[in-house]
Parts: C-alpha cells; structure tokens; sequence
C-alpha cells in the first residue's frame, strides 16, 4: 500500500490516551488482549482501527502482528453483528463505522449479505456472531476480536484458540460485564499472565464523562428503571461490575450460593443408574446433561453440546461414556423429524439402539420452577459442567430498554440450549422414582448431605434392597 492510502486508512481518527496502552502492547507483538471499559469508550472503533493496521502491513517493512490474512470481529448474535458493526452510522460523521475504519479505496469486494470485505492488500475481515461461528469452518485466522464478550457463547474461543494459536494470531476480548460469567472468570486468570495485555477502567478514570454527567446518568438510569434494576444497569455499564445483580438473570441467586460449595469434584458412581437429559436443535446448538439421583440430591457428571450434529452423533457419544444408563429424556419436539431426516428423532435414537423418551408436556416457565427446585439439591462436576454451568449463569429474560420490562419468554441465545435441557432434566426427576433409602430422611434432617454420605447411604440401602435397574 502506497503512502496516501497509508495514511487515509487512519482519516482523521486519532487514539484517546488511554487507548494507547492497548495499542501499544499489541503494536509490540501482544497476542491476548482483555479490555473492560466501560459504555462509550470507543472498545468497538479502537478495534475496529487495529484491525485496519494489521491487515494492511508494509510489504517492505511490516511490525509485529501485521500480515495478509483474515480477520473476524465477532459479536455475540449475528443479528447484533449486522446492527452495532456492520450497519452503524456515526452520528458525528454521518458515515458508516466500517466506511470509516476500512475506507472504500481500501476494498477489493465487500459483500453486503454475508458482512464480508476483502482487502486490496489481499486480506479479508468479516462480522460474525458468536452464535454462528461454525459457518467460518475451513478459515484461517490472524486476527479475532470478540465484541460484548460476557455475552458470546465461550465455545467460540475454543473453536478460534487453536487457529490462532497455529498462525501466531492474535485476539481481543472487549466487553462491560455481565455478572460472574466465563468473562470474569477469563478477566481474573488473565491478570496473572503476563502474556495478556487486562485492565479495567470505569468511567470514572477515562474522563469521557464529567462527574456531574455520571451522577446525571444514574439518577435517570434509577428514574426509567426502578432503584434496583437502575443501579445494576449504571454499576454494570459504567462501573465495570462484575458483581453487580445481572438484569433479568433467572438462576443468579441461586447459583451464587451453590457455587460456593456445591460446584466441586463429583465423581461418577458406576453403581448408581445414570440419565441424561437433551435438548435439541436444528441448526443451532443440542445439548445434553448427565445426571445421578441420590436421596434428595442430584449429581450433575456430565456435559456436551455441539453444533451441527445428527442422531449417530449422539449416539456414539453416550456409547462412548462409561455410564449404565436408565434412560435418556428428550422434549416433545423429539417427535419431529430433524437432524435433517424424515424419522422424529425419538425413532432415529431408537433404530440406533439408544433408550429415548419424551419429558411430559411442559413450556418454558415449567421447567424454570422445576429447575429452581432442582438446583437446590444440586452438586456439579467443577470440570465436566464447566460450559453448562456458563449456560445456566447466562440464561435470561431480556430486559427491554424502551418499554422498561423484561421479557415474557427467556431470550433464545446460545445460553438457552444447556438451560432448557437442564429444565428437562429437572421435569424428568419428577418423573423418576429414586432407589429406597430408609435412613435418608434422619441424614438430611441434620443437613445436606455430603457425597461420601450419599454413597454409604447408598451402598447400605443396596446391600437390603433386591431392587434392580431396568
């Protein structure tokens, strides 16, 4: 690229001092990147820049981290992407976010209907959502950044990681949190990793805002919201909370006490029957929990989901487990064809010689209350849950920000998958008649039992019971 179009690629943006730290951590070669600033400070448009940079390197000088190749600005709903990226204007320029940052003269091909540009240079750059990732199968990566990051989907940095990781990529997680998500737990581990450029700034420390304008901000905030739901919206966006209450989260409140002794090592007890519980999708995600029934308790081993799958799928997965399984619960759209066949899916588990059955008839709100109930009683395998657990912290109603209400229906994203199959298998142990275990009750009136204790109870009542597992 000449000197002309070197310069026009930046116009007339220049860096806001704080930003500079970023830029140069990643101008001196940084692969790993975690910003959490707070609303408006410009995480998007300094990203966006980057991006411009590295795509457009010097062929007779090029700096670390520039080269050709693609480049991916992902946000957590393709629907969002086309919105916030693709499709904003600038109100101050009346010219588009991408115009700006990636100048026509630039572009060799921009495609409208799949967000999609390609570069003169020979490098390309592409919007996504975290939700349809697995559309750039085949790609090679040198670049990613993840735009609202504590709401994307943490399977789509597994998918990039090792892409990245392969072509010495870089990438960039931005974000305001969302409670205590896979994005802090990642924000936490990164500040000991001298690898990772982190910082937090609130909007207190930018000076974007005056402190009259912030003051301002919370009144109105409290004003349009209501006290509670104001003050965690301001906390969250402004002050870059993690703790702050997530808005219209279902599980928080539970979760947060579970998670402090419940969330732990939770061995598999090959004497016990194991059941599964599915949810599954077209084209989009299915997901699947595996649990244990003990007196009052259930022991949540196992999780997957995936994208893209069939019945042979799945059903070479559970062969693959190790477990006895008593029986495998599905929804009652199971009785559909999908996974792309003309069978219902309970047939196609059923020629593949996997147990199925339909969860009696139940909507969203059943299998909330039924979930509620169950995760009270509940352990979780720290390991094997991890993705599910993230499924159930994200699960939501979505809070409208015009009409000032939550939604009647928890909002359908990539955390709905996990959370509705755990609802099944909260309605399923409704359904499911537990061995016999005459001490459990004196046990439990003295506390939640242990693992240990639900294992001795659980051998004592097996050596007087004939029962057997079906």
């Amino acid at each position: 690229m000449n000197a002309v179009a070197r310069i026009r690629l930046q116009g007339d943006w220049v860096a806001r001092p704080y930003q500079k730290p970023l830029l140069k951590f990643m101008e001196a070669g940084g692969k790993r990147a975690m910003p959490i600033w707070h609303r408006r400070s410009g995480k998007d448009d300094v990203s966006l820049r980057w991006t411009a940079r590295c795509a457009h390197p010097d062929p007779k000088n090029p700096a670390p981290n520039q080269c050709i190749g693609s480049y991916v600005h992902c946000l957590p709903e393709a629907t969002q992407a086309r919105k916030a990226i693709w499709e904003a204007v600038n109100k101050h320029s009346g010219k588009r976010r991408i115009d700006e940052a990636f100048p026509l003269e630039t572009r060799d091909v921009t495609r409208e209907n799949e967000m999609f540009i390609r570069f003169k240079s020979g490098s390309t750059w592409q919007v996504v959502g975290s939700d349809n990732y697995n559309s750039l199968v085949g790609s090679s990566f040198a670049g990613v950044v993840f735009s609202e990051w504590a709401l994307s989907t943490p399977r789509a940095w597994s998918y990039f990681r090792p892409i990245l990781a392969e072509n010495n990529g870089w990438a960039i997680f931005i974000t305001t949190p969302r409670g205590r998500n896979h994005a802090a737990t990642m924000y936490e581990a990164a500040q000991n990793d001298p690898n990772w450029f982190v910082e937090k700034l609130t909007a207190h420390e930018t000076g974007v805002f005056t402190p009259e304008v912030l003051d301002r901000e919370l009144e109105e905030y409290k004003r349009e919201n209501g006290p509670k739901i104001g003050e965690s919206l301001y906390r969250q966006e402004y002050l870059c909370d993690f703790d702050a209450p997530v808005v219209g989260a279902i599980y928080a409140d539970l979760l947060a006490d579970l998670e402090k002794e419940r969330v732990t090592d939770v061995p598999w007890n090959p004497s016990w029957p194991v059941y599964t519980a599915f949810d599954i999708g077209r084209r989009d995600a299915a997901a699947c929990w595996w649990f244990q029934v003990g007196p009052g308790a259930v022991y949540w081993i196992d999780y997957h989901e995936e994208i893209g799958t069939d019945a042979p799928y799945w059903a070479k997965l559970l062969s693959e487990k190790p477990y006895n399984y008593a029986e495998n619960y599905f929804p009652w759209d199971a009785r559909l064809s999908t996974f792309q066949a003309p069978r219902s899916v309970i047939q196609q588990f059923h020629d593949l010689g996997v147990k199925a059955k339909i969860v009696g008839d139940n909507d969203a709100a059943d299998r909330i209350a039924a979930s509620r109930v169950v995760l009270r009683r509940s352990y979780f395998d720290r390991k094997k849950c991890a993705l599910g657990l993230e499924n159930l912290r994200a699960y939501h109603f979505e809070w409208d920000d015009d009409r000032k209400v939550l939604s009647k229906e928890p909002e359908h994203d990539w955390a709905s998958h996990g959370s509705d199959a755990f609802g099944y298998g909260a309605i399923a142990y409704k359904e499911i008649n537990p061995l016999p275990f005459k001490d459990s009750m004196a046990d439990l009136a003295r506390g939640f039992p242990t693992i240990g204790e639900i294992t001795a109870m659980h051998d004592r009542s097996m050596r007087g019971s004939d029962r057997r597992i079906a």
